[in-house]
């Protein structure tokens, strides 16, 4: 028996009266509360409007939480569709069972929808709420804690995750608490990005592709130490596979970006730049995303107005200049 290890929660729901009150699930919330609110922080600092984030979230949420799980009942359809299984099980998500990789994609995918109907370019948005994603990350992985799953290889270790319940095929002893793991490199992910960004001031997407890289990393090993049932290819678990092409991919796009648009974005709400509603219109916005010279050419525009004066056209004399001499040169 191990004189100092990690204990596991003796109920992963609590009950408000009537109400179930599920671990797991306060883990999700709390985690999208904090990845907005930091969002909503780094986008400011940019130069965003505040808000703007939480809109674009109403889209990202959903559809995230949506892709989440349907990645994982593909990966693990026989848990909902085999034999002697129910598969009104796989609409159960408060059970647990989100698949990150099904949650970044679908999720980008609500996000790219809220982006473009506010007028934002998708990638500075990305590369806003990446750290707040990282953080969103570190706190949901303690959902697997409270349901007691994911876990590790048996161990000994002081610091060694104690599971206590045998349902699903478990099996009481003390293993690796890679939720722990995980949770610590998001957290550990979420600082790199900060600090990359503050340093090299990333743009374009680079901040957010930093973070899917960094968080790629740290999955890899993580996903060695689980004994939880997974397919393999090849002898290698699916996870792992996925988290290898998925770091490349952002690799790549970290080098042919720089190479393509060095710098970050000088403006990330077009419409607010050229004195348009925060909303804005697709068209304008999507003018201003693909060539961001349009915004420096209204702000021209409008200098050029006020030196003309207030009621006449820019270049037209007012009656006031044509009674003035001439000055001397």
């Amino acid at each position: 028996m191990n004189l100092a290890y990690i204990p596991s929660p003796s109920h992963g729901v609590l009950y408000l009266g009537p109400i179930p009150l599920r671990g797991y699930a306060i883990c999700i919330i709390i985690g999208v509360f904090v990845a907005v609110w930091f969002g909503n922080k780094r986008w400011i600092a940019r130069g965003g409007q505040s808000g703007t984030v939480a809109d674009i979230a109403v889209w990202a949420v959903p559809f995230g939480l949506v892709g989440g799980r349907l990645y994982h009942v593909i990966t693990d359809y026989e848990l909902y569709f085999s034999e002697g299984r129910d598969w009104v099980d796989a609409f159960k998500v408060w059970e647990g069972g989100l698949g990150i990789w099904g949650a970044i994609a679908l999720g980008a995918l609500g996000a790219w929808i809220g982006a473009r109907r506010r007028g934002i370019p998708m990638p500075a948005y990305a590369d806003a709420v990446a750290p707040g994603i990282a953080f969103a990350q570190a706190i949901g992985r303690w959902g697997n804690w409270f349901n007691q799953e994911l876990y590790g290889h048996e161990t000994h270790v002081p610091w060694a995750l104690h599971i206590t319940s045998a349902e699903g095929g478990r099996v009481p002893g003390y293993y690796h608490p890679t939720f722990l793991y995980e949770s610590l490199w998001c957290v550990g992910v979420g600082l790199l990005v900060i600090w990359a960004d503050r340093r090299f001031k990333l743009g374009h997407g680079r901040a957010f592709a930093l973070y899917v890289a960094a968080y790629c990393a740290g999955r890899g090993w993580i996903e060695y130490l689980r004994v939880d049932d997974a397919h393999h290819i090849l002898g290698v678990r699916l996870n792992v596979w996925t988290a290898l092409i998925v770091f490349l991919l952002a690799v790549a796009y970290i080098v042919v970006s720089g190479k393509k648009r060095p710098g970050r974005e000088a403006v990330v709400e077009p419409a607010l730049a050229s004195g348009g509603p925060a909303g804005g219109t697709e068209a304008v916005a999507g003018g201003a995303e693909k060539n961001p010279g349009a915004t420096g050419a209204v702000a021209d525009a409008d200098a050029e107005e006020k030196r003309s004066g207030d009621d006449g056209e820019p270049g037209e004399e007012s009656p006031e200049d044509e009674a003035k001499p001439a000055k001397k040169v």
